[in-house]
């Protein structure tokens, strides 16, 4: 009876255990089933994102971003949105004032389906690659004019409506440009109205717009700086003007290039006695600046890469400069050193030296002749003094912006929130040396800045200067692109320290060692919060900070009716 017993209830803790076992094995099927499902699912702003497909080359080349008009900075040029895309355009202006009193994840619904907040970035994929496929950085543009295009290829037809009869018959094959040059080692090119003809550099300045520097999508755009990195370099001389040393490279193809050596370690900081003004250039600076701007959406800086150049070969036995070669020296240690001259830090006590040999460099693609393209050349309405003891007007008076909207051309168009924006570009990376920038002259006050002589940047990490915020601070006037731009870059899935970490390892001398040491990358996201915090204090103060560069065309029509 005892041993019926015992076998009834080990049957029953038997039949209990594998009743809980199959169980749990459920529970585990139904969990492992819904991960793989989400997994697969797409992200809510990717089916919603449909209509910002990236546009292939030739279609982005014929499209451009308008600003609208404002309350203090009119135009009569702004950007077309798409019946589809104006949910994710139109926010209401009363949600983009109070945004500035939210954290990411509590921002207006709108908003936030906008930036995407909350978003998690699967592991393993590329963040750059997320990046540059959020709807922020694939806006719907309206297409170019002709007079958009800083220069075009003149067509057969164009040639003879300009031309005399005598230039028609000298030339009638297909507006061809060839090169009756005899320097040895330069290409005998051909280059036709075909783009395939033409090189990296002659592409890049065609694809100049009155709005954009370069299309970011452009394939252009990676072959132009593997062209700097690996051509070779026929011609090395001084680049006459600037405070300190710069060499113009020439390559086979006719294309050229701004060269600016490395004369400090990466990770040396600037001396906190030494003035903004004193500071030596760096050619790490100028590298990360253009990856910066490329994150920040501007594509206002020409292509720049790194390089390892060997002086000897590269420089001291190609060049035809006097100046530059009578500087070259051996120092006691070997190394081939040279200092050129200019205006300061060119002398045997601050040479250039390699090591014995290598020297890394950075090089930036240059800029269509001026002859061809004529530049403009403004003064900053913020800029510093550079004296020891003086204070520039800006930095005496607090109303000083209220002046500066009432000078053209900050009295109208888009060029308050265009400064506004490079000054952005350089609180972030500690440039305090913007006294001038330029524009094309052919697109007149309606075109963007360009974010030209970067090499001053990233010199401290330690310290940030809310000075060079001034323009926001005393204007309370930003672009809402900017702005979500700002937010999305703040988030942790789209953090800007990640991006710039990631962007600048595709970068040649990235094998050497990291062209931003990690202390300078933390220091983006510090000083990208600080930015935000300015803007919040901006928008608790006043109601009209935010320029909405992305309202609808069709939707203003219908409000103004």
């Amino acid at each position: 009876m005892v041993r019926q017993n015992l076998g009834r209830s080990t049957r029953a803790i038997y039949l209990t255990v594998a009743c809980l076992s199959l169980a749990l094995h459920l529970l585990l099927a139904i969990f492992c089933l819904s991960v793989l499902q989400t997994a697969c699912v797409l992200p809510t702003s990717s089916s919603s994102s449909s209509a910002f497909i990236p546009r292939t080359d030739t279609q982005h080349r014929r499209s451009v971003l308008h600003s609208s008009s404002s309350s203090d900075a009119s135009s009569s040029h702004k950007p077309a949105v798409s019946p589809q895309n104006e949910e994710h355009h139109k926010l209401d202006a009363n949600t983009l004032q109070q945004r500035g009193k939210h954290s990411p994840s509590e921002a207006p619904e709108g908003e936030r389906k906008l930036i995407g907040a909350g978003k998690v970035i699967p592991e393993g994929r590329s963040k750059l690659e997320a990046l540059f496929k959020h709807p922020l950085y694939n806006l719907p543009y309206p297409e170019l004019q002709e007079d958009d295009w800083l220069l075009r290829v003149k067509t057969n037809e164009d040639a003879k409506d300009s031309g005399s009869e005598e230039e028609e018959r000298e030339d009638t094959s297909d507006s061809q440009w060839q090169s009756s040059s005899q320097e040895e080692g330069y290409d005998k090119l051909t280059w036709t109205s075909d783009m395939e003809t033409h090189p990296p550099w002659l592409r890049f300045h065609l694809g100049i717009s009155r709005w954009e520097l370069y299309n970011r999508k452009d394939p252009n755009l990676a072959q132009l700086t593997q062209y700097l990195a690996t051509q070779r370099i026929l011609g090395a001389v001084q680049k006459t003007g600037g405070t300190q040393l710069k060499l113009l490279l020439s390559f086979p193809n006719y294309g050229q290039a701004l060269l600016k050596p490395m004369k400090q370690s990466r990770d040396a900081e600037t001396d906190v006695n030494l003035f903004y003004f004193s500071d030596f250039e760096r050619h790490n600076a100028e590298i990360a600046a253009f990856h910066l701007d490329r994150l920040l959406g501007f594509n206002r800086i020409p292509p720049v890469v790194g390089r390892l150049i060997n002086v000897t070969a590269e420089i001291r036995e190609i060049t035809t400069d006097p100046r530059l070669s009578r500087t070259f020296f051996t120092s006691p240690v070997g190394n081939v050193c040279f200092y050129g001259q200019c205006e300061y830090y060119c002398s045997t006590e601050h040479p250039v030296c390699g090591q014995p040999h290598a020297l890394e460099v950075s090089l930036a693609a240059m800029l269509t002749d001026l002859s061809l393209a004529p530049r403009r050349s403004w003064r900053s309405p913020w800029r510093r003094s550079y004296s020891r003891s003086k204070l520039a007007p800006w930095e005496k008076d607090p109303s000083y912006c209220d002046k500066v909207k009432q000078t053209p051309p900050y009295s109208h168009g888009t060029r308050l929130v265009d400064l506004i924006d490079m000054a952005v570009l350089d609180f972030l990376m500690g440039n305090m040396d913007r006294h001038h920038y330029e524009t094309f002259e052919k697109f007149g006050n309606e075109t963007f800045l360009l974010h030209l002589d970067n090499g001053r940047g990233f010199g401290r990490h330690t310290r940030d200067e809310p000075s060079i915020l001034a323009a926001l601070q005393q204007c309370c006037r930003i672009r809402r692109s900017t702005l979500l731009r700002l937010r999305l870059l703040s988030l942790p899935g789209f953090r800007l320290s990640d991006g710039m970490r990631e962007s600048l390892a595709q970068d040649p001398l990235a094998a050497v060692a990291p062209l931003l040491s990690e202390p300078h990358l933390s220091a983006l996201d510090r000083r990208l919060a600080t930015i935000l915090k300015v803007v919040q204090a901006c928008q608790d103060q006043h109601n009209d900070v935010i320029y909405n560069d992305l309202i609808n065309k069709l939707t203003e029509e219908k409000e103004t009716q």
